[in-house]
């Protein structure tokens, strides 16, 4: 088991005071530093907590599993503890009230704290001591006994083993629950039940549950089969519980030696789960990215992730026993540049390999979640463990969406509607279609603020969710007004360039921006985004020129113009058209240069002013071949179109603006050439499949009309599109490669993204067969720009 099995969205908990100090032995659970003479903003404090959180996680103590070691008999003597400092834990850490559990408890985990203080009236009663502690215990299950079965409580994970559990070995050890006989006969019968439902169903996945179950077991238990899940460093699923009950039955050297280490590094307690330290880490390394916030945390994460790096190679248990960590660590690390094998998450690739597992028998829909994302970066051809993991993980998604999550076994930790409406966006924005902010603000709408953590008990981490949403959120809504004004900015733009008097031209501003601030996202990336969305506008109103607007003369004139560059428009310009649309370009261009000069150090304006004219010859050819009715090959249709789908202008000045230094060896270099081609040939290839019926009734020929013409009488318009559909998937994968590369590569990441991000865009902008329509887009658009986000 690790933390991120059966927590959705990989959130984290914590909800204790950030200034406690008592020791993770103590009541408070945890340690925690705090300084009183230095005054920090709210929000800083919350980032200090983030970091020294990656730096170092802390779990709560777990009186439940503290318990199980408690009653682990001496192996010189059975009438005495093994561990007889977790008995001095129980008695220090007991509740006002009379329970065992975690210090402010939550009002809809009584059921946690029933098993927790059971656990512990147990292990004093053993032993013969704590007497008035076993009295107030025992006083507290008797007056909340009756939320055992109240369905709107959260139920621990195995609750109806291992509570019915607990009851029959009260008896063994002629301890008087004060409980009527009806409900201790009910309590075993409902345990007798399960485990003969799980008996019958035959599972390997049953067997697994069974095992981190031991505890409730115990003598029924088939010891033999569950050493079989014995790990390396001795426990049972990394379970203090689990592996105390198999210590106290076989005496394994082994179980001791894992129990003594965890007392060693926590003192004279053990957490619910250990160790735990990759799994936390990721899940907060995962939910700043998946938050947007991952860029203000840079250097931690690195050392998370080369931490993680070289434990992955190392084969650690942590990581490849458990999906959702394997899942997580795959995805963290691919994305991030490091070399990392598909290969690992073969165990994975079918679904009767996770069934068979623990999380699957208990259809862990986070676990999943995390193994659908995972599957999604494909960049080699043959990579068959991620195609056939998206296959049936997606399947497997979609059958519990339709089915409304009604089985999932791990909504003790999430409100399903939540949950629900998570597994239909990661459905509906797959990767390659998920634009970065709103990437974010749906993860802000489907995160987990408050601190419930459960697996066979509650548990918390010393951070707390609401502190990573509240960050989020802050940062979403200065982002947005940041947004807002450049918006203003761009209207007085396009009415001082007299964009708004060309009357054939689109008016596709807000679009146009919207691409740029969803992708674009961070503040201080302003001139990147403006230049993304001045081009977009510009490359819309001179595709209508030469589509519809202008005259042969004209589309010749505007090229004249900008070989040239240093004319005189008023006077060079054969009509109003040209001159609009040419002193539009030359300011933009003169402008895009002059940011590019503080990053660069060097005058780029040839550079964009090539891109613009590679851009405006392809159009005119395009055009002529129109006019002439000319029917080029489908060689000379591509090399050609993938220029005139226009992402050029928009996609290429950004890269000198968004940070690093591009020399012109890298913009020149083949892998850049490559990265440039693959976008926007997915981009021609998007648009000929989409937009053919509508361009072959304008009697305009494309990708998919050319297919047919010149391949042969027998093909069809679907072969074609299934043709198309396969290279585009093909070039996107190869694509992502090029994008993730580290060894070899010549391009900066900041730059080899951009292509990326427009692939997004692009994806994002055809997916209408998916259900995508432009109600769902100005939604989009109004949500990102005008809709703050806030605390539900």
């Amino acid at each position: 088991m690790s933390l991120s099995s059966f927590n959705n969205t990989t959130t984290l908990s914590f909800s204790s005071s950030s200034s406690s100090t008592a020791s993770l032995g103590g009541r408070s659970n945890f340690t925690m530093q705090a300084n009183s003479t230095v005054l920090v903003s709210p929000l800083e404090g919350i980032r200090e907590r983030i970091r020294k959180a990656l730096e170092n996680v802390e779990i709560s103590m777990s009186p439940y599993d503290t318990a199980w070691v408690a009653m682990v008999p001496s192996e010189n003597s059975p009438h005495s503890p093994r561990f007889p400092e977790c008995l001095q834990w129980l008695l220090d850490n007991q509740l006002d009230n009379g329970s065992w559990g975690a210090i402010d408890p939550h009002p809809l985990l009584v059921k946690d704290a029933l098993s927790s203080t059971l656990a512990c009236v147990l292990a004093l009663k053993q032993w013969g001591i704590g007497q008035e502690h076993m009295g107030r215990g025992l006083e507290y299950l008797k007056s909340n006994f009756a939320s055992v079965y109240d369905d709107k409580q959260y139920t621990p994970i195995g609750f109806d083993i291992l509570f019915p559990g607990l009851i029959e070995y009260a008896g063994h050890l002629d301890l008087n629950l004060p409980l009527r006989s009806a409900d201790k006969i009910d309590m075993l019968h409902r345990r007798y039940s399960e485990l003969n439902r799980i008996s019958e169903s035959n599972l390997e996945g049953g067997n697994s549950y069974l095992a981190y179950l031991s505890e409730g077991v115990g003598k029924l238990q088939d010891w033999e089969m569950v050493m079989k899940h014995q790990r390396k460093n001795g426990s049972l699923f990394n379970s203090p519980s689990a592996t105390a009950a198999a210590l106290i039955h076989l005496q394994n050297s082994d179980c001791h030696h894992y129990l003594r280490t965890v007392l060693d590094k926590f003192g004279n307690a053990v957490p619910a789960i250990y160790p735990f330290d990759i799994s936390a880490r990721l899940s907060i390394v995962t939910a700043l990215e998946r938050l947007g916030m991952d860029r203000h945390f840079k250097k931690e994460i690195k050392y998370v992730l080369d931490e993680t790096y070289r434990r992955w190679l190392q084969g650690e248990e942590e990581i490849f026993l458990d999906a959702a960590t394997c899942a997580m660590a795959f995805h963290a690390l691919r994305v991030n540049g490091y070399d990392v094998s598909s290969d690992s998450l073969s165990q994975f690739s079918e679904e009767d390999g996770f069934v068979s597992s623990l999380e699957g028998y208990l259809k862990d829909i986070g676990s999943v979640l995390e193994l659908y994302r995972a599957s999604q970066l494909t960049i080699y051809p043959d990579e068959t463990v991620l195609m056939k993991q998206n296959s049936w993980t997606s399947n497997f998604l979609r059958q519990e969406l339709s089915n409304g999550l009604g089985n999932a076994a791990h909504r003790i930790e999430i409100h399903n509607k939540r949950l629900g409406k998570e597994v239909g966006d990661a459905l509906k924005f797959p990767y390659h279609a998920n634009l970065d902010r709103l990437a974010h603000r749906r993860s802000m709408e489907h995160y987990k603020a408050d601190n419930i953590r459960i697996l066979k008990t509650s548990y918390r981490l010393n951070i707390r969710n609401e502190d990573l949403l509240t960050l989020a959120m802050e940062d979403f809504n200065v982002c947005q007004s940041t947004y807002q004004k450049e918006l203003e900015h761009l209207g007085r733009w396009v009415v001082e360039n007299k964009l708004d008097k060309l009357k054939f031209a689109r008016q596709k501003l807000a679009y146009c921006y919207f691409s740029a601030a969803a992708s674009i996202f961070p503040p201080e990336l302003s001139n990147a985004r403006t230049s993304w969305a001045k081009n977009g506008v510009l490359t819309t109103v001179v595709d209508d020129f030469f589509d519809v607007g202008g005259t042969t003369e004209e589309l010749l004139n505007l090229i004249q113009l900008m070989e040239k560059w240093d004319v005189n428009v008023s006077v060079d310009s054969c009509s109003e058209h040209v001159e609009i649309i040419f002193s539009a370009l030359h300011s933009t261009i003169c402008e895009i240069a002059e940011n590019a000069l503080i990053r660069q150090g060097r005058d780029v304006t040839k550079q964009v002013v090539k891109i613009w004219l590679d851009l405006l010859k392809s159009m005119l050819q395009e055009a002529e071949w129109t006019k002439n009715k000319t029917v080029p090959t489908l060689k000379e249709y591509m090399e050609n179109a993938y220029v005139s789908f226009a992402l050029g202008p928009i996609v290429l000045p950004a890269v000198f603006l968004v940070g690093p230094k591009v020399s012109d060896e890298v913009v020149n270099s083949p892998e850049f050439l490559k990265l440039y081609q693959h976008m926007s040939t997915c981009g021609r290839l998007l648009n000929d499949y989409q937009g053919y019926k509508r361009e072959s009734a304008q009697g305009k020929l494309n990708a998919v009309s050319l297919h047919m013409i010149h391949g042969g009488s027998g093909i069809t318009e679907a072969d074609v599109v299934k043709k198309l559909k396969s290279d585009i998937d093909s070039r996107r994968r190869e694509m992502l490669r090029l994008v993730l590369r580290e060894n070899g590569s010549t391009c900066p990441r900041a730059c080899k993204d951009l292509f990326w991000k427009m692939i997004r865009v692009l994806h994002l902008f055809y997916m209408k067969d998916d259900g995508f329509t432009a109600e769902d887009m100005m939604k989009t658009v109004k949500a990102l720009f005008n809709e703050p986000v806030g605390l539900n």
